[in-house]
């Protein structure tokens, strides 16, 4: 079997904040786990480089649309590193590569009757002298009445067209725009109503309730043909005699990605992509909740009309983070920075807060308070103390070595099961559950410690000693091992500790062995903390 997972692309416009790395974390896990059982994984994702967002703010700035990109690529790819994402490939979508791929795509719906030319009335601004993106339109949604882009409205999901906004302005010179004629090519939806009523009728099981729930709202509304070329400057050309001065619009183009991606990655590395674009090839698409549409509608339909498999037999999709109870908002610089929390906290510290605080059926909310007690309690006061107090315990008293003792077979079974348990959560896309269990392993490993009391045992039964500090091991060598695909930082520093190399999903029997290098695995953090963050978080912020 083989396993695709499709991390979202996010738009190279500016810095990831905690929650892109909240909705993306979960395909991480996937891929190493996934390597861990043996599977063949392709993990790919990339930088959304041909999005409106990076043409504002290359005119904000009075720089190219290249230099911005750049940037902040070049940061995603440091940060992305830094937090232990294995992507297999990470790439751009302004390679030639992938518009060479996305204009193949555009064609051959064209050819298969998916893609038609329609003459349709566009925003345009006088004052710019220019048709308008959807992004650089903004108005009321007809739907809820809130606040809302030319595109989407983040309130209530509504895929949206610039002319259905109410009191429409141009994001550039707000003034009003009007309407003009102009022709574009749009993707035949209507006609993939049956095809994807009858995917996610077969499909949703494996979907997030969100995924399933919003899907069949399109799905009841009936579905709407869609644009699928803008009046742009940048982005992927239309394949088109006469209208290569258009592009190819971004919702098409983006998901696309995934596919092209894998197609670069099988050209650089000699591996045929086919191996994933099969029916035996278990795909995961993981992204936050605004992102749903794109995957089970756009890209399920894409690959539908292009007689492609699988389309998308797993929709992980979050729900939102919120940041001390208030909504993030970039625009108010209401955010934590992936680059900055990186430069002050363990990156397995952040990973371990958004996993058990995930917000994966309801959203979440990232607390400065939470996630530093979070650290000091279970990672260091729980994980870390376990291992620290009996590693120590071996350096001082067995000079280093491991006991050479039998172990219980009950921790072999709880064990055993345990590997089956989280490995069948994490299948399921139900990773706070998964570690969950593990960190239950935790809790049992201190209070086997504490009730065999090895500091006494050493002085009075070196035998019963010896069994308590070797099942101790055999349950932190499982940890660490259990751990790897949450946390892999301080999974491995474990096993490096240990001299350990297995890396496959299963249960590791002990043997002797000489512990090297020990040392804490964290540090506490200065409770202190909590009121700098915030105070730095209000002081930096628009609220």
């Amino acid at each position: 079997m083989s396993i695709f997972i499709g991390g979202a692309w996010a738009y190279a416009n500016g810095s990831l904040h905690l929650g892109h790395i909240s909705s993306l974390l979960p395909g991480d896990i996937l891929a190493r786990y996934y390597r861990m059982k043996g599977e063949k994984v392709l993990y790919v994702s990339g930088s959304d480089c041909n999005g409106t967002p990076i043409t504002i703010r290359a005119k904000q700035e009075g720089l190219t649309t290249k230099e911005i990109a750049d940037r902040y690529h070049d940061e995603f790819v440091t940060s992305f590193s830094k937090l232990g994402f294995s992507y297999d490939f990470y790439t751009r979508t302004d390679t030639e590569h992938h518009h060479k791929i996305v204009q193949a795509i555009f064609l051959e719906l064209l050819e298969n009757e998916l893609i038609y030319k329609k003459e349709i009335e566009q925003t345009y601004c006088e004052t710019c002298r220019q048709f308008l993106p959807d992004r650089y339109v903004v108005g009321t949604c007809p739907e809820c009445h809130q606040h809302a882009r030319g595109d989407q409205c983040d309130h209530c999901s509504t895929i949206l067209d610039p002319i259905d906004l109410l009191d429409k302005k141009c994001s550039i010179c707000k003034g009003s725009p009007k309407t003009k004629l102009t022709e574009h090519f749009y993707f035949a939806l209507s006609k993939l109503q049956c095809v994807l009523e009858d995917y996610l009728e077969a499909s949703k099981s494996n979907w997030r309730d969100n995924a399933v729930s919003l899907t069949r709202r399109y799905l009841n509304e009936g579905l709407q043909d869609r644009a699928a070329s803008r009046d742009l400057s940048v982005g992927v050309s239309v394949p088109v005699t006469g209208y290569e001065g258009k592009k190819i619009y971004v919702w098409i183009e983006a998901v696309a990605g995934y596919y092209s991606a894998s197609k670069l990655w099988a050209s650089e590395n000699n591996e045929d992509s086919g191996t994933f674009w099969s029916e035996n090839t278990l795909s995961y698409y993981v992204h936050g909740k605004d992102n749903i549409p794109f995957h089970s509608i756009i890209w399920a339909g894409i690959l539908a009309g292009l007689e492609m498999k699988p389309l998308p037999t797993h929709i992980v999709s979050n729900e939102y983070l919120t940041l001390e109870k208030k909504k993030l908002s970039t625009s108010k610089n209401w955010a934590v920075w992936v680059p900055d929390i990186l430069e002050r906290y363990n990156p397995d510290s952040i990973r371990y807060f958004l996993t058990i605080n995930a917000p994966e059926n309801r959203d979440a909310d990232f607390s400065w308070r939470e996630f530093i007690y979070s650290h000091n309690s279970e990672l260091l006061g729980a994980y870390g103390n376990l291992v620290n107090r009996t590693f120590k315990f071996i350096t001082k008293y067995y000079n280093g070595t491991v006991p050479n003792a039998k172990l219980l077979s009950a921790h072999e079974n709880e064990v055993d099961i345990l590997y089956q348990t989280v490995g069948d959560l994490i299948e399921k896309t139900y990773f706070k559950k998964g570690l969950e269990e593990i960190f239950q392993l935790v809790r049992y490993g201190n209070k086997y410690f504490d009730e065999q009391q090895p500091w006494r045992q050493i002085k009075l039964d070196r035998v019963a000693c010896d069994k308590t500090i070797a099942n101790c091991v055999f349950i932190i060598t499982n940890l660490a091992h259990l751990l790897s695909p949450f946390l892999p930082f301080s999974s491995e520093k474990v096993k490096q500790m240990l001299q350990v190399k297995s890396t496959t999903w299963g249960t590791i029997y002990t043997h002797p062995s000489k512990l090297e290098n020990i040392e804490p695995l964290f540090e506490r953090i200065n409770l202190k903390q909590v009121e700098l963050e915030l105070e730095k978080l209000k002081q930096e912020s628009d609220y």
